[in-house]
């Protein structure tokens, strides 16, 4: 006893808890990866809680080497501290573990669903699902570990009881200054289990089109088609609409529209519609429609509608829609091509009428016709005409 209670046996007690831990290490992690050449939940399992299981047993190996053999002639206090350091260690690396653990099962979980296959509806929610549950793990087990270590000190214990009489008023001030993180926390959980949106959703938002690529409690990444990355708060998916093309099903149908001249032949377009559509693998042979569906201000506009097995593949099936039929009016139809078309029209030319022809045209109320002429005799006749002997006699 004398021998372990020194400080060459604590060194030595150490270093054979050391030399301890890692043999066993070494042992549990040759099973494991023998086990992992055939099941592939080992090799997860090695993967995730490898390094925290190393720390956890380290550590306790270590406190019951230095607990055995720490001499008696350490004083108390240093002691204490030392066994209080452990203990926080040890909580530490536990929580981590069994955080590791709890991942672990999750990807369990995920390995289950996969998102390579053409109708991973399901697959894409349980993926989003689990990993929002996954972040609350780990807040969870984090939150636990801060409140088990602090709980440790004296101090704080002989302090939980006011603590916990203030945490009314903590709670409301707390909610009032962080009322839009908390909004955006609770939209998060809200979308993870609302079935809103899920991970590899193809979404239009901010008229941007692009995919769900990572969904937290306080924001959703949206990877757009030219690889940018738009990071919104998870309260705009809650609060502002938006298009969600893949929230029943990964197939979609799109349309290509022409505005053509007058002269187009529907038939002849139809015939190159099919040939294109049965030499390519874009299409999933559902739907593969022409029609002519206006025809009004000197255009003839045809619509095309086809059908793919998701958004990226219907975007390339019309691009090459609409390049092969235009390819084939230019080469074998080109009298469909829109033109505009202009008449010239030359105003007619003005002949001068001779002066008698122009004065017969002439309109007149009084002269000119017998009407005129009756009409000019019925005011002259109307008017009293005096004599100059009349004028002499009143005189």
């Amino acid at each position: 006893m004398f021998v372990l209670r020194s400080w060459p046996g604590l060194a030595i007690a150490c270093v054979a808890a050391i030399i301890a831990a890692v043999l066993v290490t070494a042992v549990v992690g040759g099973i494991f990866r023998a086990i992992a050449r055939r099941k592939g939940w080992a090799a997860m399992l090695i993967a995730r809680a490898r390094i925290p299981f190393r720390i956890l047993l380290m550590v306790i190996v270590l406190w019951i080497a230095v607990a055995i053999t720490l001499p008696a002639d350490v004083p108390a206090g240093w002691r204490d501290a030392i066994h209080h350091t452990f203990l926080i260690l040890t909580i530490a690396a536990g929580v981590w573990f069994a955080a590791a653990l709890a991942v672990y099962v999750e990807d369990l979980g995920l390995d289950r669903y996969r998102l390579d296959v053409p109708d991973n509806r399901y697959a894409r929610k349980v993926r989003t699902q689990v990993l929002i549950i996954r972040r609350l793990t780990i807040v969870a087990a984090v939150v636990v570990g801060l409140g088990a270590i602090l709980l440790t000190f004296p101090a704080l214990q002989a302090a939980g009881a006011s603590i916990l009489a203030s945490a009314g008023v903590i709670g409301i001030i707390a909610g009032v200054a962080a009322q839009s993180t908390l909004a955006n926390l609770f939209a998060g959980l809200q979308l993870a289990f609302s079935d809103a949106i899920r991970i590899d959703d193809v979404v239009v938002v901010e008229q941007q089109w692009g995919t769900i690529e990572e969904i937290t409690l306080t924001y959703v990444v949206v990877h757009i088609w030219d690889d940018r990355r738009l990071v919104l708060p998870s309260s705009y998916f809650t609060t502002k609409p938006f298009e969600n093309w893949t929230r029943q099903h990964s197939e979609l149908l799109g349309s290509v529209e022409f505005d053509l001249d007058w002269r187009v032949s529907p038939g002849g377009m139809r015939a190159e519609l099919n040939r294109v559509l049965a030499t390519t693998d874009l299409w999933d042979g559902r739907t593969g429609v022409l029609q002519v569906t206006d025809a009004v201000s000197g255009w003839v506009r045809v619509r095309v509608l086809v059908t793919a097995r998701d958004a990226p593949t219907l975007f390339d099936l019309r691009c090459l829609v609409r390049e092969r039929l235009i390819d084939w009016m230019q080469r074998y139809s080109s009298a469909s091509l829109p033109r505009t078309r202009v008449e010239m029209v030359e105003p007619p030319e003005q002949q001068t009428p001779p002066p008698r022809a122009r004065a017969q045209q002439e309109a007149r109320l009084f002269s000119g016709t017998p009407d005129g002429e009756q009409r000019a005799a019925q005011f002259t006749e109307s008017i009293p005409i005096l004599r100059e002997e009349d004028l002499d006699g009143t005189r």
